[in-house]
Order: structure tokens, then C-alpha cells, then sequence
């Protein structure tokens, strides 16, 4: 799904993390190291955050991705990744990290997402994590690949082992939120994850 026909394989060496986000850092790290790849984040590089302008995850993905590539002239990746809670109509969606205001605080944004839901007295509480993986070459190359984990959402939240709306989130099938599960464990079955495995089928076969 790449923007045009031919794939462009992904060689190891230096890769941009382009977010701010020490968490995804930690994430991206965690499943690209393995494979050979020195990750490097905008954090570390001092990259300035562009302006998600775009309307769509995979929009805001290469976006980002784009600006950390021509800023450092290596491949970088980005994810741009929400919650999209089937009875707000997609919301918070890209809209996920703003919902936290600034400095970010995803307590808030909980407590207005679970609002939000009582306001209309939603018995509908299924929701899915959206995550759109780009990576972009120094050359404009971007190749997008998206993931998705459904799940319920809960109230009040759990555990402190993830970042975001992972107290909240508890994936089909499971009993405990992602805030609460064994990091390698929501790793091996995360939107993040459901979308590097198509990024990694497709550019490093």
C-alpha cells in the first residue's frame, strides 16, 4: 500500500523513530533492534514535531515521517496511532493525543472519553487502537502500512505498564487492559505490532 507500485525493501542500519513519544520510542526499539537497525529517535536527534495537518493516521504518518527523513537524510518510520471508540462516531481517532491537551495527560483524556460515553448514555463500549505505520526515504519514498486491535473499553482504569488509553483498553478476548498486561505480551498482539508484521512482510522479506 506503498505510494506507488514498486515495494522498497528496508535495509538495516540507521532508522529514524520520528516521534516524540517515549513510549513508542521504547516500542519501536523493542521491534526494530533485533533485526539489525540502529533506531534513533526525534527525542535524541533534537527533531522539531511538525503539525499534524493530514485527516487520516496514515496522512499524519507520513508526515511526520517525511519531515524527520529530510531533516537527517536517513529512512525514518512513524506511527501515527488512537483510539477510535465505536460509539463516539471513530472519536477520539487522530484526535487521540490532543484529547490529553498539553503537557499531555491521558488521565484527562480518559475521564473525557468514559464523559463523553455517559453523556449519551453509551451501552456500546467496543473500541479499537488504530496504528499507520509509514516509513519515508530521504528521497520521498513512503511506504504506509496499517494495523488494528479491537477491543471493549473500561472504567476506571488499570495497571501502569502502558502509555495512553491502555488502562482503559481491554483487547477481545482478554480480561486485563493493556495498562495492566506483561509488556511483550500486548507487543506480540498491539495494533503497533499488527502493523510492523505487515511492514516487515512486506520490506524486509
Amino acid at each position: 500500500m506503498g505510494e506507488n507500485k514498486m515495494i522498497r525493501r528496508l535495509s538495516p542500519g540507521r532508522l529514524v523513530a520520528a516521534t516524540h513519544n517515549k513510549g513508542k520510542v521504547s516500542e519501536l526499539k523493542d521491534l526494530f533492534e533485533p533485526l539489525g537497525f540502529d533506531v534513533v529517535s526525534a527525542i535524541e536527534l533534537d527533531l522539531p514535531e511538525p503539525e499534524e495537518t493530514e485527516a487520516t493516521f496514515a496522512g499524519n504518518a507520513i508526515l511526520k515521517a517525511r519531515a524527520a527523513a529530510e531533516a537527517t537524510g536517513a529512512p525514518a518510520l512513524s506511527d501515527d496511532s488512537g483510539l477510535a471508540v465505536t460509539a463516539l462516531g471513530g472519536a477520539p481517532g487522530i484526535y487521540s493525543a490532543r484529547w490529553a491537551g498539553e503537557p499531555r495527560d491521558f488521565g484527562k483524556a480518559m475521564e473525557k472519553v468514559q464523559r463523553e460515553l455517559d453523556e449519551i448514555g453509551a451501552t456500546d463500549r467496543s473500541a479499537k487502537f488504530v496504528c499507520a505505520l509509514a516509513v519515508v526515504w530521504p528521497d520521498g519514498h513512503a511506504e504506509v502500512y496499517e494495523g488494528e486491535v479491537h477491543g471493549e473499553l473500561t472504567w476506571p482504569p488499570r495497571g501502569d505498564k502502558g502509555f495512553g488509553y491502555d488502562p482503559v483498553f481491554v483487547a477481545k478476548g482478554e480480561t486485563i487492559t493493556f495498562g495492566e498486561m506483561d509488556p511483550d505480551r500486548k507487543h506480540a498482539m498491539s495494533h503497533r505490532a499488527n502493523a510492523v508484521a505487515k511492514l516487515k512482510a512486506a520490506l524486509l522479506a
